[in-house]
């Protein structure tokens, strides 16, 4: 099974993702784009069981301004690391968390709140997939 590591900014915290992601993509709600200090939010989503905390889970602390985000960072240089999605059952491994990790988005979501439209050809998502529990309803580029 294929392993990626990674770390918070200070290196306190280290994380090992393993398998494949779930999925990839861009978030442009206000909340990432607020949390992540950037326009857009780069996601990848992980089975719970498939993301490790190595060393550093003394240092980990957790945000949660909704029931649908845990957001966890290093308490030591507040570097951000993961969202954890309990009702989707998914965890948003930052995709800067992870650099070795190919980046390949295949959607973006929440993009009737972006600020940065991107022409990229992928399907761009009001909310969220219906899988997801959104509208299914996408928007042109």
């Amino acid at each position: 099974m294929t392993k990626h590591a990674g770390e918070c900014f200070c290196g306190a915290v280290k994380i090992e993702v393993s398998g494949d992601p779930a999925g990839m993509g861009y978030c442009h709600c206000t909340s990432c784009r607020s949390w992540s200090g950037g326009p857009v939010n780069a996601f990848t989503l992980w089975a719970p069981d498939n993301v490790k905390i190595v060393t550093g889970a003394d240092k980990v602390s957790t945000f949660s301004k909704t029931p649908l985000s845990e957001r966890q960072y290093c308490s030591e240089c507040g570097g951000h690391l993961m969202t954890n999605h309990p009702t989707l059952g998914v965890v948003d491994v930052f995709s800067a968390t992870i650099p070795t990790v190919k980046f390949e988005p295949g959607l973006h979501i929440n993009y009737a709140e972006t600020v940065l439209p991107m022409k990229d050809g992928l399907p761009k998502f009001r909310d969220f997939p219906a899988d997801f529990g959104g509208s299914g309803e996408t928007m042109p580029e």
